[in-house]
């Protein structure tokens, strides 16, 4: 459904990513941020899902065309650990943002494992962008405090989360709340990575769920 593309960063270079588009005329855009698996297939496809909600969706590939196997862990890490992921929200995320806003009046940024941390820096640092939603990611808070979050969020969690753990979603709503920021928080009875049907993590009923959540923080925010 969709196609790799290039598109330029704000310091004049080139990223690469999937794009998917809703086809119809300013449509409204998300950019999708990927796992630390890398843009596989899975990112590829909630790229495809975002445009059948009538989204452009635009996944930047942070890692340079790697994937990493799902059954390869520490190479996921070491990838991870490799990334700047200033430079990667400040650059890549943007210039994917920009090039949806050439034809899109607003932009969301949405981001899964991995990409719901660099999804928040981007809803702290980039000024195209009008909602984040988090999934099972967040950024230390030596990088980006709550308070930062310069627009609407959402963050969908899991219960069961050993990267993203309970006391850590706890103390992001209650720094949010305390800075006066909006933010829906929703916790699932699942494990970490529940919405990527490609793991055996994958928990159908939630997942759903959590989709359904999106599609109407989307329209509220985007439109």
């Amino acid at each position: 459904m969709g196609t790799r593309i290039p598109f330029a960063r704000p310091d004049g270079k080139t990223a690469e990513g999937y794009l998917s588009l809703a086809g119809k005329a300013n449509a409204p855009g998300v950019v999708v941020i990927q796992e630390w698996w890398g843009l596989q297939d899975q990112i590829k496809g909630l790229c495809d899902r975002f445009a059948l909600l009538g989204y452009d969706a635009l996944a930047p590939d942070l890692y340079n065309g790697v994937v990493i196997p799902y059954h390869d862990a520490d190479a996921a890490n070491a990838e991870m650990n490799s990334l700047n992921f200033l430079d990667a929200a400040d650059q890549n995320v943007r210039g994917a943002g920009q090039f949806l806003l050439r034809s899109s009046p607003k932009v969301a940024v949405s981001g899964f494992c991995m990409g719901g941390a660099v999804a928040v820096l981007a809803g702290c640092r980039v000024p195209e962008f009008s909602a984040v939603v988090s999934f099972y990611g967040l950024p230390p808070a030596t990088v980006a405090k709550p308070a930062d979050l310069k627009v609407p969020f959402q963050g969908h969690f899991a219960n069961s989360d050993d990267f993203i753990t309970p006391a850590m979603v706890d103390a992001f709503e209650t720094g949010l709340k305390g800075a006066g920021k909006p933010g829906a928080f929703y916790r699932y009875d699942a494990s970490h990575a529940f919405m990527n049907e490609q793991r055996s993590v994958h928990d159908r009923h939630c997942a759903e769920l959590a989709w359904e959540r999106t599609s109407e923080f989307l329209k509220t925010h985007l439109g």
